[in-house]
């Protein structure tokens, strides 16, 4: 059984926040144990949110309970008169999330039968020590480069792989091949957008996240790959052109890293379509469809190095 990083902060800063309450001597300390529960988050992005809207619910929390109470008395009717005002407020003002929380703290004005001076800032140092244990908490956010690494490795295997095969199968017409890596590749990079989504949300200052592009870059090119497999497939007849494409992917295959190819490869291709334009004119229809099927894979495999080379330029 694997223990996250959130299950080791929930753990050390729960019991912490009933501390610090404890030692200011705050009424419902235990209270501040269960506003760090609420706000212990996976990004540090999540984690100020959370907290602003928490801590801004619970203030308007203090209001709606001091006008409600107050004016209405300290009964359960009151308690629902209020929540049908409050909620619809949260909404208007997008703090939902903070409804949970600040329920938390009308219960304990509710609780007091009588809103006070003191009261409310016993309140206030609550939702402080509370939400603020959980913010220092979530300044530390385990590094994920080493994970997004490793994604990043597999899907670039995975995408030589996949190359090859269409290589031999417009070499060899061999269609023995499973797919298998197909799947794999599309649960991978789903894999890893989340989790590059997460490292961007974890980089509050910085404006480029490379393996957010990295990831989304191969999704695109992904896209790309699925739509070239029945170009393939329906290129059965035997012509020379065949075996230059076949070529011209067992090369990619061998460049699939991050680095900067792709304007090579595009400087082939562009010369392996103008052999397929000087060519002789097709003389059946069953030819016809054939090259007019390798010229709309030969573009498709263009587009597939825009693509990348559009990505190192932004990556610069």
């Amino acid at each position: 059984m694997k223990i996250g990083y959130r299950t080791i902060k929930t753990a050390i800063g729960t019991p912490f926040a009933i501390w610090i309450a404890q030692m200011l001597q705050l009424d419902n300390f235990a209270s501040a144990g269960i506003l760090t529960i609420l706000c212990i988050q996976i990004t540090r992005k999540r984690s100020f949110l959370s907290a602003w809207h928490r801590f801004s619910a619970c203030l308007v929390a203090m209001v709606f309970s001091f006008i409600f109470f107050e004016l209405i008395g300290y009964n359960p009717l009151s308690i629902g008169l209020m929540l049908f005002a409050f909620i619809p407020v949260t909404v208007w003002l997008k703090i939902t999330p903070g409804i949970v929380t600040s329920s938390v703290i009308i219960l304990h004005l509710y609780g007091s039968g009588n809103i006070e001076w003191d009261t409310i800032w016993n309140e206030i140092l609550l939702i402080i020590v509370g939400i603020g244990t959980a913010l220092l908490l979530n300044l530390y956010m385990p590094s994920l480069e080493n994970k997004l690494g490793e994604y990043q490795q597999e899907v670039e295997h995975n995408f030589s792989i996949i190359l090859q095969e269409l290589a031999k199968f417009l070499r060899e017409g061999n269609d023995t091949w499973t797919g298998q890596e197909l799947t794999y590749t599309a649960d991978l990079l789903e894999k890893a957008k989340s989790l590059s989504f997460r490292d961007v949300e974890n980089h509050l200052l910085s404006t480029h996240n490379r393996y957010y592009h990295y990831f989304h870059m191969r999704t695109k090119q992904f896209e790309l790959l699925e739509r070239m497999l029945p170009l393939v497939s329906r290129i059965t007849a035997d012509y020379e052109q065949r075996h230059s494409i076949a070529s011209f992917f067992d090369d990619l295959a061998g460049a699939v890293h991050p680095g900067n190819t792709a304007v090579i490869y595009l400087k082939k291709l562009k010369v392996l379509k103008e052999e397929f334009r000087q060519t002789r004119l097709p003389q059946s229809r069953e030819e016809f469809e054939v090259r007019a099927s390798l010229f709309h894979l030969l573009n498709e495999i263009e587009q597939y190095l825009i693509i990348k080379r559009s990505f190192k330029k932004s990556d610069v």
